[in-house]
């Protein structure tokens, strides 16, 4: 049976990030990462299987999609065709509640949203791990976000290895709940990006093998951290790799320098806060927009500061994972 579905995903946050990939079609990365996702920022999507129709119809914020973006939707698109024996267009839309392409993960909840919304469509019965594997075919990122909180992809060859999982975490001994008490200051630094370039280029990076060695331990601390729900160790860790990540990206062949004289700006206003006493660190994906983690009872100290940057804020906290909408909810 095909029909019409509903669903929306929250993006991600990397806090070990993936960088390169070993597939390009079926976006296998190198190594595992780990994530955790944020609310209330979200995309929602409706697709519906249109067997009158000649051809799969795309729009994104009311924006008709083709060249090699509506390529990796149609990896997910047609990979729902295949499980589900499906002989019919589809017509998809979506809308993202936070700005795309400036570095905080849109890419992570479009096909998130669009890989639930076609498995319900289609009638599939997929536990989450298994529709990440679905989402992985647009971007490795939407993996993470089909399964929501702080969750792990891990790397392989094939969709029974190469899945994500969530995480359980742990409340700190002074009480810190990784789940409940997160605030995150998103400081918005609006400079276009081309993460999928840069993920190919990765490999050709004189620092790959020294990050791909080094990453190994990043897992090792962050899944621990996570356990004890030791807010220290989990952002200090998520800052360092942001730090790994820009190197690596920095000296692939075409010198890839993403960050703005706004985004070392929000650096140094973190650790000014930091060296005060205020518990915060910053972490950065492919792009200069940061990330600014800090707990929930100091969040307006630390938003305030940022935002005398002069860069425009929002205070987010830790989504879950995709799911699936009532009908009222459709997009069309």
């Amino acid at each position: 049976m095909t029909g019409k579905a509903t669903a929306r995903a929250h993006p991600i946050q990397g806090l070990v990030k993936y960088h390169g990939m070993r597939d390009e079609e079926l976006r296998l990365p190198y190594h595992d990462s780990i994530s955790l996702c944020t609310a209330p920022t979200a995309t929602t999507t409706t697709v519906e299987w249109q067997p009158d129709a000649s051809e799969d119809t795309y729009v994104i914020g009311g924006d008709e999609v083709d060249g090699r973006a509506a390529e990796r939707i149609d990896m997910v698109v047609d990979h729902v065709r295949d499980l589900a024996g499906v002989d019919a267009a589809v017509r998809l839309e979506s809308e993202n509640s936070f700005p795309s392409n400036i570095g905080f993960g849109s890419s992570s909840s479009g096909f998130a949203a669009a890989a639930l919304a076609l498995v319900e469509a289609a009638g599939l019965d997929r536990s989450l791990p298994e529709v990440s594997t679905i989402a992985r075919r647009g971007s490795s990122s939407a993996a993470r976000a089909v399964t929501g909180a702080y969750s792990r992809l891990d790397a392989g060859l094939n969709d029974e290895d190469c899945r994500s999982r969530r995480l359980d975490v742990g409340v700190s001994e002074d009480g810190f709940d990784p789940e409940e008490d997160l605030r995150i200051v998103a400081a918005h630094v609006p400079a276009y990006k081309e993460t999928e370039e840069a993920h190919r280029e990765a490999a050709a990076s004189h620092m790959m093998q020294a990050r791909t060695a080094h990453v190994q331990d990043q897992l090792v601390e962050m899944t621990d951290a996570l356990r004890d729900g030791d807010f220290d160790r989990i952002f200090e860790t998520a800052e360092h790799d942001s730090l790994s990540l820009t190197a690596t990206t920095m000296t692939g062949p075409s010198g890839w320098v993403y960050w703005q004289p706004e985004t070392i700006a929000v650096f140094n206003a973190v650790r000014e806060l930091r060296e005060s006493g205020v518990p915060v660190y910053f972490s950065t994906d492919t792009g200069a927009s940061v990330y600014v983690n800090t707990v929930a009872d100091r969040v307006d100290e630390v938003e305030s500061r940022i935002a005398e940057i002069g860069i425009d804020t929002d205070v987010w906290e830790v989504g879950g994972p995709a799911r699936v909408l009532d009908e009222s909810d459709a997009l069309f």
